[in-house]
Parts: structure tokens; sequence; C-alpha cells
């Protein structure tokens, strides 16, 4: 039976910066976890407060989840990455995401069109920065390199460089968060991670066509509540809001990717109920209509040895990491001794 690591996900700020997030990164080394994650929607970015962790701690690997594509181009994500690596002694692990057209053409004001294509011209971008073997150059219709001299708006005086800094290591992994089956697969073929936004371990059917391309070491790290508590039911409580509002109002009516992974985890009428009672104003009414069991399958809740005994269903998964949600120290110790024995 495999060892599933631990991890310890930040998220995005919401109105005010985390609090104490630095010591809680510290702790999280102190006990083992493998690595911690921040990241960025339309409010705090993900590499500043990464890179803050990165001059406190020394040891524990350090990840976005996830940085979004439309929000800096592919030669900007690679010169934040190859600098951060440097500084961290590489650490440095890569989570990139195209985020939803809510937000891409909302908030970055740019098209949402042909993700999947998109993502592929990114990420071989990006991986040419690192490598440093040659001037980069990209001919793909997304991020042309050099700018076409034809172009409109063009000068035509781009050429072809490297970058001027040796980047420390040429295979910082890179983890694509992923949704749908088509960019599941494509993180399977050209990424060296995945970070899937829900996870059931008992419908690991839900995934498998779509990692079958997966390379040896490839690193599935899932972010996973872990809520120790006797009161079972009470303590799905949380999961229940977060999922009320990503399913419910976290897209737009016509598309939501989160409604759409929750339909293909088995969950369809509950899903198109949460949303049509979203969209009418009905919060309370959606949040109690997430089924319990979509949130057990999805999440670790419940007294020590409950926790402990449906994690074995995790063991015989593809995953390799649970990235936990702690707002203490105190629960972080906790997980680490469930999980890990620590």
């Amino acid at each position: 039976m495999k060892d599933i690591k631990l991890g310890l996900q930040f998220g995005y700020w919401q109105a005010q910066p985390h609090a104490n997030f630095v010591e809680m990164a510290q702790e999280a080394e102190k006990l083992g976890y493998d690595i911690a994650f921040t990241a960025e929607a339309w409010g705090s970015d993900a590499f500043t407060p990464l890179t803050w962790i990165a001059a406190h701690t020394e040891r524990i690997r350090l990840g976005t989840a996830v940085v979004q594509l439309s929000a800096r181009t592919p030669t900007a994500t690679a010169m934040h990455t190859l600098t951060l690596d440097h500084l961290s002694k590489g650490r440095v692990s890569l989570g990139l995401g195209v985020s939803g057209p809510q937000v891409v053409e909302g908030w970055y004001g740019q098209p949402f069109s042909k993700p999947l294509s998109r993502t592929r011209e990114y990420v071989s971008i990006i991986k040419q920065v690192l490598a440093r073997e040659a001037p980069v150059q990209n001919d793909g219709p997304h991020y042309p390199l050099p700018y076409p001299a034809d172009a409109e708006g063009s000068w035509g005086m781009g050429k072809p460089l490297r970058p001027i800094t040796h980047p420390l290591r040429a295979d910082v992994p890179i983890l694509l968060g992923a949704e749908g089956p088509k960019n599941v697969a494509l993180a399977a073929e050209i990424c060296d991670g995945w970070l899937p936004l829900y996870y059931s371990p008992f419908r690991p059917e839900v995934y498998a066509e779509s990692l079958k391309a997966a390379k040896p070491g490839f690193e599935t790290m899932v972010g996973c509540t872990v809520n120790v508590t006797d009161d079972v039911k009470e303590g799905l409580m949380p999961m229940k809001a977060s999922l009320g509002f990503y399913i419910g109002g976290m897209g737009s009516q016509k598309r939501n990717f989160h409604k759409e992974l929750m339909a293909r985890m088995g969950f369809e009428a509950e899903a198109e109920k949460i949303q049509e009672l979203f969209m009418a104003n009905k919060r309370a009414e959606a949040i109690a209509m997430v089924p319990d069991e979509f949130c057990d399958e999805i999440s670790l809740v419940g007294p020590p040895d409950r926790i402990r005994d449906r994690l074995q269903a995790w063991h015989d998964t593809p995953v390799t990491h649970l990235l936990v949600f702690a707002q203490s120290k105190e629960q972080l110790r906790t997980v680490a001794e469930i999980v890990m024995g620590a």
C-alpha cells in the first residue's frame, strides 16, 4: 500500500491576507508536510505570498494552485518560476490553470476560446524557457514568439531570446489544475502532475481513462477537507457551503465546470437543482441540497478512527498528496497524526 503525502493549501486570499500563513507553513514543514500551496482568483496573486513563505522556510516544497494562464504571458510566468526557484533553492512546483470564462473575460479582458490548445502552447513555452537550450520560439496562434512582423501593430523588430538568467532547474515540476476529461488527459500527457478540484476515491472510473497517459512519478495532489469531529453531519457543513457556492454560482448558468464535474461524478440532478436554487438567490436552500454523500466522498470527516478507515480507499487511487485546508497549527498536527502517524 503506497503512502500518501500531505500538503498545505492556503488558497487565495479573501478580503484580507491569510492570518499567520508563514507560521502555518513553518509548522507544516516541522510536521513533515511535503508542500505548501498558494492560489489566486481576482484579488491576491499566487507568487508573492509563496515567496514570503520561501523566505521563512527551508525544506517544504512550494506550489502554486493555481496560477491563471490569462494573468501573465507564458514567458512572464516562466520568469516568476525561475526566479523563485533560485531564491528557494529548487523548491518550486508550478501549478497552472485556465480558470473560467467569467474570470478570463471579465477580469483579464481576454477571450476564453480554445483552452486546451492555449494550455499546450503555454506549457511548451515555459519548458523552453526553463530548458534554455535555444532562443524561445512558438509558431502557434495563441502566443506567437516572436510577435509576427506582419501582425497589426507590430514594428517587425522582435527576435527570439533566451532567458538572461540561467534557470536553476530545467525540470521544475509543472502541474495542471483540470476538471474536464480532455483537460485532465492533457495534464497526464504534457505535465508532471494534476491538481483536481474534487476527487472521490470511491469513483476512480471518473478519471481513469483521462489518466492513462500519465508517466511514472506523475503526482496527483487533491485538495481535501479534513475535519475531525464526533458529529459527521455537522462536520460536513463547511463542505456543503463551499460546494453550494462553487456549483451554484462559480460560473454562469450556461456553463459551470464545477457543476459539470459533479454531474460526471453521479450527481447530475442534484447539481442542476443546486444551481437553480443559487441563481434564484435561495442560497441556504442550495447549500442544503448538496448531498452529504458527495461531501463525504471527497473529504475526510468524523472521529479519528472513521477518518483512518476511509483513508484506506485513497491509498488504492493515483492520488499522491492530500492538500489540507487547515485553520490552526493544532489542526495541522491532528491531521498529521491521523494520516502519517506523526
